[in-house]
């Protein structure tokens, strides 16, 4: 990334967030959906064989979109979809499909614990709790960074437990 590129990103930022602070807050009622996209960047896997990290030999990458169900302040359904897409020197691909429908538990000043299923189109299956954060609150979006911990099994291979870094708006 050159240097323009990287003041303009700066400066989209910059004025993103900026605007989001003018916006006033309005009531929420409940039930209601709310729908959100991100980014997903696994930083490791953990089995016995050892630990496998992304950015080594590979990249993936994921973009988890999804409808949250919310019945209350404290309580809603999440249904997620998240296409993984795997890139190396020679090619990239779509490696993976995960369905990931959960339950929210909801907490003031914008956290958020998630319990997860997961069901991979590569073979997998689990479950993953996932830690949500609002870090940016607007009158029609919030900015929110999670913390996923994946537990997986099945496909003939060991039990694994990842993480990751997921990026995100609500809207």
């Amino acid at each position: 990334m050159n240097a323009t590129t990287t003041r303009r990103i700066i400066t989209l930022l910059t004025l993103l967030l900026t605007a989001t602070f003018l916006h006033a807050q309005q009531p929420v009622s409940y039930p209601r959906a709310a729908g959100y996209i991100s980014v997903i960047h696994p930083l490791v896997t953990l089995n016995k064989d050892g630990a496998t990290y992304n950015f080594s030999g590979s990249y993936t990458v994921g973009f988890p979109c999804g409808v949250n169900v919310l019945k209350s302040d404290k309580i809603g359904y999440s249904f997620e979809l998240v296409p993984f897409i795997n890139a190396n020197d020679s090619a990239s691909k779509v490696s993976n499909f995960l369905f990931h429908p959960g339950v929210m538990f909801r907490y003031p000043k914008g956290f958020t614990f998630i319990t997860r299923l997961a069901f991979e189109t590569a073979g997998r299956y689990g479950f993953s709790t996932v830690f949500n954060k609002v870090v940016i609150r607007t009158k029609m979006n919030s900015y929110f960074v999670a913390m996923p911990l994946l537990f997986r099994f099945g496909n003939n291979k060991p039990a694994s437990v990842a993480t990751g870094l997921q990026l995100g708006v609500n809207f």
